[in-house]
């Protein structure tokens, strides 16, 4: 009892703690900071209409008055600038109509943005079906509730302060109108170049973060960190203790999930290894095969490590004694649709823009490496493992197929995507052999499925992205070129680095938050309540009521 007062006590201590931290001050908007558009009013005008104004040209250096062709050049950029400014005062009515055609570019993008990132929410349902179906009925209602939480858990964390130390750096959002107002990164020097680090505007949504821009770039990438957050819920399943997963719930969207995820999409070092260092364009990740889905599966990784298999899985010279089935394989096949489907929104959405037509091969490479995947894996059970089609595995290797795609989606060709697709489906079969051989007990495969595929996907961008695509990515002058398509391995080089901090980075982070958990209220339940099911003794509530359970063979009965 005292040992329970004391944890309680802890977590009280901890929850002052983040109440204390929501009721910091927001930073005040400095007076020549860009000036947030709370309204949308003001966002799209005649600038985003493309070479429709035209600027007075800058005023000749001395020597260059010397040079007659810079002369004539200049003279011809003046005239054109005036020709357009006469214009201009005697038809407002031009300038106006390029207005309302520049706010319509932004709402066609603001639109798409939104769309998608709805699709992209709706992909929660697909998970819990998928991650609940293979688990067993005895912890449906637990596994389904972990599935739940972590939407509201993730999202307020990244509300607090996630979405700022992510995206607080990022500098114009161009797509969305241009808004400027996110432009402090918390930046170091090394080797002469500058090492961004950490986003510092926008917390609470607040200052420079009350702008449409900003709102809408929120709520797409909120979904995303949900994606992530929803991944190790899955690989310990059926034997986490739900006090211990809000704990980690609370940690993953403020600080797990943005630390990496502002190296990459907020302007952070690993995006300028291209400008800084010549490695390509950096380490780029379109829609989140490293930032999403590698960092989902590197934290499935530590936890299902550090938690230990599940009671009678393996016998005690570690070989698998016990295969656990999936209870509901219609379940995981319908949530796995669910998945593909908000797929759709998770890639070609990645671009912020309904006005880049790039989206068009987007979303058909991610249909294609999909489903060359799911070929591959069950070809590859069949023939080679199991003699069987094996369903649960099909899902999981068409889920394979897609995390893989993420990554290099808009890069590569529809060729280049299906080679990346069957390779995806081979290595998600093999990643989950290789890990019930070591003793790691994924309830659901989502460290191969997301983890392995993950990296998979950002290294083949440095193979086979084909160089039509990607001009001025991260600051970098021409189109994205893998090594198989004459870009050398400059690219692959950078994909590789930021792999590689992805696993270090977030497998420290893993450790720290399971050994707070662990402190505070332990991480596992205990082996009555295992073989129980969790559903009565952690929730209160059966997931199927009237359902009887045979708890010695831990399996359902009738």
């Amino acid at each position: 009892m005292s040992n329970w007062f004391s944890r309680l006590s802890r977590s009280r201590a901890a929850l002052l703690g983040l109440t204390l931290l929501c009721s910091l001050p927001v930073p005040h908007l400095r007076a020549d900071d860009p000036k947030p558009d709370p309204a949308g009013t003001a966002t799209g005008t005649i600038a985003d209409v493309p070479n429709f104004v035209v600027s007075a040209p800058a005023d000749l250096m001395a020597d260059d008055k010397k040079d007659a062709a810079k002369v004539k050049a200049y003279e011809d950029a003046k005239k054109a600038a005036d020709d357009y400014t006469k214009q201009a005062a005697l038809e407002p009515l031009a300038v106006k109509l390029a207005d309302n055609v520049g706010h319509n570019r932004v709402a066609i993008n603001f639109m798409w943005t939104l769309f998608t990132g709805f699709l992209v929410m709706f992909m929660q349902a697909g998970f819990a079906l998928v991650e609940t179906g293979l688990c067993r009925a005895k912890n449906a209602g637990h596994t389904m509730a972990m599935n739940f939480m972590i939407y509201p858990l993730g999202m307020l964390g990244f509300y607090l302060c996630g979405f700022a130390f992510m995206f607080g750096g990022i500098g114009a959002i161009g797509t969305l109108g241009g808004y400027g107002g996110l432009n402090h990164e918390y930046t170091i020097t090394l080797f002469g170049k500058p090492f961004g680090l950490l986003g510092l505007k926008g917390f609470l949504l607040q200052g420079a973060g009350y702008d449409t821009a900003a709102f809408a770039l929120f709520l797409f990438q909120m979904v995303f960190m949900d994606t992530t957050a929803t991944i190790p819920t899955g690989a310990a399943a059926e034997r986490w203790k739900f006090s211990a997963f809000m704990i980690y719930g609370a940690c993953i969207g403020t600080i797990m999930y943005p630390l990496f995820g502002n190296w990459v999409w907020g302007g952070g070092w690993l995006s300028q290894l291209g400008a800084n260092f010549g490695l390509g364009h950096g380490h780029l990740d379109f829609a989140g095969s490293s930032v999403v889905h590698m960092q989902g599966g590197v934290i499935a990784f530590i936890f299902a490590w550090l938690i230990g298999p599940r009671y009678g899985k393996y016998n005690a010279e570690g070989k698998l004694v016990n295969p656990i089935v999936p209870h509901n394989i219609p379940m995981v096949m319908l949530g796995t649709f669910i998945l593909a489907f908000g797929w759709f929104g998770f890639n070609p959405g990645s671009t912020l823009a309904g006005t880049d037509l790039r989206i068009a091969v987007v979303a058909v490479n991610t249909m294609i490496a999909g489903s060359t995947a799911a070929l591959a894996t069950t070809l590859y059970m069949w023939w080679f493992k199991t003699k069987k089609p094996d369903p649960a595995m099909m899902c999981n290797g068409i889920l394979a197929g897609l995390v893989a795609i993420t990554a290099p989606c808009a890069f590569v060709s529809v060729g280049g995507a299906a080679i990346i697709g069957i390779v995806a489906g081979i290595l998600v079969v093999e990643g989950v052999f290789f890990f019930d051989r070591i003793r790691i007990d994924d309830s659901v495969g989502a460290i191969s499925v997301h983890g392995l595929n993950g990296a998979w996907g950002c290294l083949s961008i440095g193979l086979f992205a084909d160089g039509t695509y990607g001009d001025g990515f991260n600051g970098v002058a021409g189109n994205v070129a893998g090594l198989f398509y004459g870009g050398g391995l400059s690219q692959f080089w950078a994909e590789l680095i930021g792999v590689a901090t992805c696993f270090v980075t977030l497998s420290l982070l893993s450790i720290l938050v399971y050994y707070i958990a662990e402190f505070l209220v332990g991480n596992r339940v205990s082996k009555e309540v295992e073989i129980q099911g969790l559903d009565i003794p952690e929730m209160g509530a059966p997931g199927y009521a009237g359902m009887v359970l045979d708890h010695k063979a831990e399996t359902p009965v009738s």
